[in-house]
């Protein structure tokens, strides 16, 4: 139970406290907010992704799929929108479909005030254009049919949540609070064989849980809004799950019925929930979560101001020195499936004279709150590695960083995971169609990116709260 309570008090004294505490909170009132859940469980068959070991489409539904959207407006300021969507990865290109629809509908959303967050379930359909040489092979004539199918269905779906969490907005107060969950650890391992995927007691992890809470102007709760740096990967089955992220917010929303919960993901691309692979250990980590989330909106929380400054700024990302054509045959001789097929793509495009992309769009987003609240949303899987970076950079206390958010193109390496190689270096960008690693030097690119879009105000040298 939610232990927040009214009291009544014939006391003049306590009634010119109360009158003098609220005259201080007005200044977080000018919020309108609404919050809206959607099902997106697949109504047929379709591939599930995230792992490409799967040779069939999926086998049930264990868990419903859903997304959620919050909107926020501050007094006369332009809206913002916040989606979680239970998938391993939502492209740039469907995030595009998605704001047209809304735009088309009439509301005014802007693109640097729309964040779209992956919760990176490997239980979940595959989409186009999100590892698309997952499976080492083309996907069957049917089996993309179906793929395309269940693309256009939740375009329609996302666009629908966030028009009625727009349109659901009403007066409301927003604050926030921190907590600490323990179940990610880093997987990262050092071997003699190399970096394995494997628990790595040693290495760096980030176990806060950053939490905004959304109340009615009355104070009945109505959302709540967490990000955890962990990858969604406790399970492997192939039927529909939402893992330890859909866990938590089913947790939250039984205990409060009538709020909607929504969970982003930090950067936590070599981060593993442990224990891991068994339905309760699923469970078991999103009700971890849940009741930390309980516990601090029942502690102490700070107002969450407006209004809301948003920006983007595009970069690229160059990629190492690329094979020549005949690096490119060797490797369709190689016995890995993967590498194989993957190598027969690039092959082609050379023998038809078309460029292999030499670099990656990629597009980092800055919201500030006033000076009360700094989100840096992050594309890709991003390592642990930039968040820790980010809250030493700003204040820690006021930064929120997620990963997986407006974009899932491939693992976004550190420079200490590239020099160290393995599968969150490069290996992994075979599955996600990328002609090979990046080059060294992404991390400064990107960081110097967020720190132009970030107000000074923000920067950790210069806090005095």
């Amino acid at each position: 139970m939610l232990l927040e309570k009214s009291f009544r008090t014939p006391c003049l004294g306590l009634w010119i406290s109360l009158a003098i505490c609220l005259s201080v909170n007005d200044s977080h009132a000018g919020w309108r907010a609404g919050a809206a859940s959607i099902d997106i469980t697949p109504t047929g068959p379709v591939r599930l992704s995230g792992y490409g070991s799967r040779t069939t489409e999926h086998e049930g539904v264990e868990m419903r799929l859903h997304a959620k959207a919050l909107a926020l407006t501050w007094d006369q300021d332009k809206p913002v929108v916040m989606l979680t969507v239970d998938n391993c990865g939502v492209p740039a290109s469907m995030r595009t479909e998605v704001l047209g629809r809304i735009q088309k509908a009439g509301l005014a959303l802007e693109d640097a005030r729309f964040s779209l967050h992956s919760s990176h379930t490997h239980c979940a359909p595959a989409l186009p254009g999100v590892l698309p040489f997952l499976f080492g092979q083309d996907l069957s004539g049917e089996e993309q049919r179906h793929v395309n199918e269940y693309a256009a269905f939740l375009t329609s779906r996302l666009a629908e949540v966030v028009i009625n969490a727009f349109n659901k907005q009403e007066p409301a107060l927003v604050d926030r609070g921190s907590g600490k969950v323990m179940f990610a650890l880093n997987r990262r391992l050092k071997t003699p064989a190399g970096y394995s995927n494997s628990p790595n007691f040693e290495g760096p992890v980030d176990h806060a849980l950053p939490v905004l809470r959304v109340k009615s102007a009355d104070g009945e709760l109505r959302a709540i809004f967490t990000s955890y740096a962990c990858h969604c990967t406790t399970l492997s089955i192939n039927k529909t799950h939402p893992d330890w992220a859909g866990c938590a917010q089913k947790e939250l929303e039984m205990r409060f019925p009538d709020i909607v919960a929504l969970t982003a993901i930090g950067c936590g691309a070599d981060q593993n929930p442990y224990p891991r692979r068994e339905l309760s250990h699923a469970i078991l980590h999103g009700s971890t979560l849940a009741r930390e989330a309980v516990r601090v909106i029942n502690s102490p929380m700070k107002p969450v101001t407006g209004p809301v400054t948003c920006s983007t700024r595009e970069i690229t990302l160059p990629y190492d020195t690329l094979p020549d054509e005949a690096g490119w045959r060797a490797r369709t001789e190689d016995r890995n499936k993967w590498t194989a097929h993957h190598a027969r793509h690039f092959l082609g495009m050379v023998q038809r004279q078309e460029k292999v992309p030499d670099s990656l769009p990629y597009m980092v987003q800055a919201w500030a709150f006033a000076d009360s609240l700094l989100t840096i949303n992050l594309p890709g899987e991003v390592v642990v590695d930039y968040g820790l970076r980010f809250k030493r950079e700003y204040d820690r206390s006021r930064t929120w960083v997620n990963a997986y958010t407006n974009d899932v193109p491939c693992y976004i390496p550190s420079q200490r995971v590239w020099e160290e190689g393995g599968y969150e270096a490069g290996g992994a960008m075979i599955y996600y169609g990328r002609p090979t690693r990046f080059a060294s030097g992404i991390e400064e690119i990107i960081a110097r990116a967020v720190d132009e879009i970030t107000p000074p105000v923000f920067r950790a040298a210069t806090d005095k709260k």
